[in-house]
């Protein structure tokens, strides 16, 4: 996926134009907008930031120096850093900033030719070569990296390097840049035994792999068996470019983990797809068809994938309970055949700040083809998924949202389930698990799932207000709707007794009114009346209130649901600097420092 962030009304529209014609784009920043308002200076810099970070690249619509400013603190390795590329708003100068040999140039001249303007590349290996060795198409790998700076000085210096080729489609990298003798051999191979002393190894993704397995077998036992049969017949996991099998194993756990160790999402195709290519296998099995309905599932799976023109370079091997085969394409494109098991992201967005969103969830939201959540969280982060499917839910009908998220993923989709905070505290992440714990439909519980953090209202407020969870500290809710009032006065004296800073979550709503009331007079009778209290309010909003108090001032009407109520321990206390207020509880430092300079 590629950001298009603009700052502009006209930078806005450019980025339209250019999201239509880039695979995979999508833009951001005032473009991104479904109310058409500029987004704040503040916000841009909160998303170039966390895009860069993510490693998504990045098209920033403005001046060069923004980008140049907002991320040169964030630049180290620039081996994992994302393309970043400058674009002035009318289209006519595209400078790639960042990046250029993991992509930046070869976008910066595909948005030339879309805008007739100009990109301004200063990479030698580029301009001289019109390729760069460490930027191949999508999809290749280098194997050994540090040999590509003196292959790219030999050619450029008109040296003779030698170019080897057993696989892929032939026409990258070009042969007619190389000779057929050199001190440096250029070998583009799907191998995984070539040697890399002078020889710059590179993998096409050539190689489709079908895996089968009996029912309910261990996640290792997959990987184990991949594993094994590439080794064995000394094939490249890097030239692995689709992996796939039958949609009754669409919830395997053999099968998913297999894919997983590719860093690939798997394929599912159904049998009468798989039935298609029954005259294409070296094996075919009436067992099998007697089975499920169709003549074989490795073999055929990896000839779906591979495509028409493929052969098999390893027939099926079977591994204990499972099976595995390994296509031969030319260039395989993995998303043109079957379907995914569908991916779930349940997303932290924080509590409502951009600047406090992190880049986990970001992406996530990103990369999402449908976002659902309630009404307001999905309202929070409209710029990040402006334009996608949008599935939403009212307050009370948690249990529905979550169906309908993995319902939507189990089709084949990327799904964002929204949640405010940090999903695995007080949120929808949980409750995630207990549905597909008590699912036993195989889509849903073959949904991939993949919690993202967000910032919590604790540690907003923490940070808000200084350090009051220095110490140990625990959470309680106080709504008694899912947990019976008997347990939550149970919790609230054992963490009143041992002297633990405590954080209430829903404190009380127009109908709940006694619970924190009580929980104040419990934990008032362990602690000093000067011990401090703190109400933050809308945390991360432009409404954000920070009320700072004492468990014996304590006006416990004053707090409605949109607030979080922190008490201290005995030892937490109230400071002022430089003319604010804050909250710390002593962890110990000062007094250990103390005893080191006395001794």
């Amino acid at each position: 996926m590629t950001a298009i962030i603009a700052l502009t009304a006209e930078g806005a529209a450019l980025a339209r134009r250019l999201q239509t014609a880039l695979p995979d784009a999508v833009t951001f920043g005032k473009a991104g907008r479904a109310d058409g308002l500029d987004r704040s200076f503040e916000d841009v810099q909160a998303l170039l930031q966390a895009t860069f970070l993510e490693g998504t690249p990045i098209v920033a619509i403005m001046a060069a120096a923004i980008p140049v400013r907002l991320l040169a603190p964030l630049l180290g390795d620039k081996k994992i850093e994302p393309p970043v590329i400058a674009v002035s708003q009318d289209g006519a100068s595209i400078v790639p900033l960042l990046g250029g040999h993991r992509g930046a140039n070869r976008l910066a001249v595909d948005i030339a030719k879309l805008t007739g303007g100009h990109a301004a590349v200063t990479t030698a290996g580029d301009i001289d070569l019109g390729f760069a060795l460490d930027d191949p198409p999508p999809g290749w790998v280098v194997a050994n990296p540090d040999l590509v700076k003196p292959v790219t000085a030999a050619l450029l210096a008109g040296e003779p390097v030698r170019l080897e080729r057993d696989a892929g489609a032939g026409d990258w990298p070009p042969a007619e840049r190389f000779a057929e003798e050199g001190e440096y051999t250029v070998l583009v191979t799907d191998r995984s035994d070539a040697e890399t002393g002078s020889t710059l190894v590179l993998h096409p993704p050539v190689l489709a792999v079908g895996i089968g397995c009996e029912r309910n077998i261990p996640a290792e036992d997959g990987v184990a068996a991949l594993r094994q049969v590439l080794a064995a017949q000394g094939l490249s996991a890097n030239s692995v470019a689709a992996i796939g099998s039958v949609d009754l194993k669409i919830d395997e756990p053999a099968v998913l983990a297999a894919a997983r160790s590719l860093r690939l999402d798997p394929r599912f195709m159904t049998v009468d797809e798989l039935e298609k290519i029954t005259p294409r296998l070296k094996n075919p099995s009436d067992v099998v068809f007697q089975e499920i309905g169709c003549h074989g599932v490795a073999e055929a799976a990896a000839l779906a994938l591979a495509g028409p023109d493929a052969d098999l370079v390893v027939e099926k091997q079977r591994l204990g309970k499972v099976t595995v085969a390994v296509a031969r394409s030319r260039q395989i494109d993995d998303g043109s055949v079957g379907r995914p098991g569908g991916k779930l992201f349940v997303v932290g967005t924080g509590p409502g700040q951009a600047a406090w969103r992190t880049a986990e969830s970001v992406k996530a939201l990103k990369a999402a083809d449908t976002v659902v959540g309630y009404s307001l969280y999905l309202d929070i982060a409209e710029d990040l998924i402006a334009g996608k499917e949008r599935l939403e839910s009212p307050l009370g009908a948690e249990e529905d949202r979550v169906r309908l998220a993995l319902e939507a993923a189990a089709t084949g989709k990327t799904v964002a389930l929204v949640c405010s905070g940090d999903p695995g505290i007080y949120a929808l992440a949980t409750l995630v698990f207990e549905v597909l714990e008590k699912s036993e439909d195989r889509a849903l519980r073959g949904v991939d799932v993949a919690v993202c953090p967000g910032i919590s209202a604790f540690q907003a407020a923490s940070a808000r207000l200084g350090a009051p969870m220095g110490h140990d500290f625990c959470l309680i809710s106080l709504s008694d709707l899912l947990t019976p009032r008997e347990a939550i006065l149970k919790r609230l004296d054992a963490a009143a007794s041992a002297d633990f800073v405590t954080a209430f979550y829903n404190p009380q709503s127009l109908r709940r009114r006694s619970l924190l009331g009580e929980a104040k007079t419990r934990i008032a009778a362990h602690r000093p009346a000067d011990t401090p209290v703190a109400i933050a309010r809308s945390l991360g909003r432009p409404e954000e209130k920070i009320e700072i108090t004492t468990i014996g001032e304590f006006d416990t009407e004053s707090v409605d649901m949109l607030s979080l109520v922190v008490i201290g321990n005995s030892e937490t206390r109230r400071i002022d600097v430089a003319g604010r207020s804050f909250v710390y509880t002593p962890r110990g430092y000062a007094q250990k420092s103390s005893k080191k300079g006395a001794a």
